[in-house]
């Protein structure tokens, strides 16, 4: 092992340490199932705000974006607008009214059981059905984390691709499994902000560093047309974005609404008053970072001059630093640490997934559907053993070393988006949605996704692959007007479900 291999090892060693170190701080203030799953809705508005964004972007924000934007260039940064306006959007409307009605909806504590308290679902219809959605789609969701952790130790390191992955999930399986949301949440923080300094330093260096005209740089390195190249509405070999193209970029903006691990934070902050600034945090945060992101893609393309191949291409990132900090052992071990920034992003998202996947199995199915009377102790030992047959679920579907981490995440993000986002909207600020209409909206948006997604029914084809809509796009809709159209169809909601509703309207701390 060279000498510049073991300084990267030695900050990685150090990072994941300090990791577990947190995990097990964590562990000793776990005394209920509130504090393993909200921690005792205590965060502050630093903490909330940057562990959403770090667990929602996850190492599709260092590795999946980059790497489509090195290959076909700014186009594909119609995804970071969308995801730039859905950000906005849930921090400014959603997470206030949802905080307010989960704590009138008897505290609850997860996203299904808020659905269940909601609509007052005495048969646990809601819960089941969005639990069972929630493993489904986090499976897919924690496999995309776990796959560029392997990636990123296996491009680093060089390191065989599944010993990386044992690896990486064996250190984060080790601090969620310890010390449950305020071990995630604390080490989010920490991991948000290592991801924040290193987008922002190493495209700076990196286009400090190409000499001369960028375009001539980027003609140098493989692109036919840089003014095509840098188009947002051209790809790199000139074909012309269609509408159907950006629209469905745009959609993924849709599916912040629904995305349970980042909803839970809005649930956990301690005040509206430190809610209101964790959205300026966070804002601020997800505009440099996707900025950044899109910006490491092209300048990366300018910079390196050994063109990354098809399928290495979600390693510009990784590949730049490597590049930019190399020479002597100090420098070797500063680019460690911003590799850190890449595994941080992985972490962050896999810890939260795997978090939000054992609440679901083990507070809303265990302990209100199968046990009822389960006491916190016994529902806290099935959430650790849920966290650990999740972990080697993700693991058995991330074993393919080819698999695409822009693809995973995709597919996960459009299941979670339209089974719940449309159902968050108008159970928060539809009165007349009924517990039918959940029911329609959580099935038809989940179904719908995976058939567009999955099932080979267009000539052997699935749908996505035939007409190029990303899934979300439709699926959304589609959940909303089926949510719309049985609510009417059916009862209306009892009394004290509109006052419950009404509650929220006047609700004050």
């Amino acid at each position: 092992m060279s000498g510049s291999t073991i300084a990267i090892l030695i900050a990685f060693v150090c990072y994941l340490l300090f990791m577990i170190g947190i995990g097990v701080w964590c562990s000793k203030k776990n005394n209920s199932t509130e504090d393993y799953f909200l921690g005792g809705r205590g965060l502050n508005g630093w903490v909330a705000a940057l562990s959403a964004q770090a667990s929602d972007m996850s190492g599709w924000l260092l590795m999946g974006l980059p790497g489509a934007i090195y290959a076909a260039g700014t186009g594909e940064a119609w995804i970071a607008i969308g995801l730039f306006l859905g950000t906005v959007a849930n921090w400014l409307i959603i997470s206030r009214r949802l905080r307010r009605y989960t704590i009138v909806a008897n505290n609850s504590m997860t996203l299904p059981e808020f659905f269940q308290n909601r609509f007052h679902d005495n048969k646990k219809i809601l819960l089941g059905i969005s639990s069972a959605v929630i493993v489904i789609f986090f499976l897919v969701y924690t496999a995309s984390a776990l796959a560029s952790g392997g990636k990123l130790f296996n491009t680093v390191f060089g390191i065989d691709y599944h010993i990386a992955l044992l690896i990486g999930a064996a250190v984060i399986l080790t601090y969620t499994f310890l010390g449950g949301f305020l071990a995630v949440c604390t080490t989010d923080f920490v991991q948000g902000m290592m991801m924040l300094i290193g987008l922002m330093a190493v495209p700076i260096i990196g286009y400090l560093a190409v000499r001369g005209d960028f375009g001539a740089a980027l003609v140098a390195n493989g692109v036919a047309d840089s003014a095509n190249y840098m188009s947002l509405f051209k790809a790199a070999d000139g074909t012309p974005y269609t509408f159907v193209n950006i629209i469905s970029q745009l959609a993924w903006g849709l599916g912040y609404c629904g995305m349970p691990h980042i909803l839970v934070r809005f649930m956990a902050v301690k005040s509206e008053k430190e809610l209101k600034k964790s959205s300026a945090i966070a804002i601020i945060w997800v505009i440099i970072s996707l900025f950044a992101a899109c910006a490491i893609g092209v300048i990366g393309r300018a910079y390196l001059t050994n063109v990354l191949q098809e399928g290495a291409t979600e390693t510009v990132f990784i590949t730049m630093i490597k590049t930019i900090f190399s020479g002597n052992m100090v420098l070797v071990f500063i680019g460690g640490l911003f590799l850190c920034g890449i595994l941080a992003a992985v972490m962050s998202t896999a810890d939260s997934q795997l978090l939000v996947c054992a609440s679901s199995v083990s507070k809303d199915i265990y302990k209100n559907i199968l046990k009822p009377e389960a006491d916190d102790k016994k529902v806290l030992h099935v959430s650790r053993i849920t966290v650990i047959v999740v972990a080697v679920l993700a693991f058995v579907i991330a074993w393919n070393p080819n698999s695409s981490i822009m693809d995973l995440v995709s597919d996960a993000w459009a299941g979670l988006g339209s089974a719940f986002g449309p159902l968050v909207v108008c159970s928060l600020f539809w009165k007349r949605t009924n517990l039918p209409g959940a029911v329609a909206g959580i099935v038809s948006g989940g179904l719908f996704v995976l058939i567009w997604d999955y099932l080979p029914i267009a000539a052997g084809k699935t749908l996505y692959a035939t007409t190029g809509i990303y899934s979300l796009l439709l699926g959304f809709f589609i959940s909303l007007l089926c949510i719309v159209v049985v609510s009417l169809l059916t009862a209306k909601p009892d009394a004290q479900i509109l006052e419950d509703f009404e509650k929220v309207n006047t609700y004050e701390e």
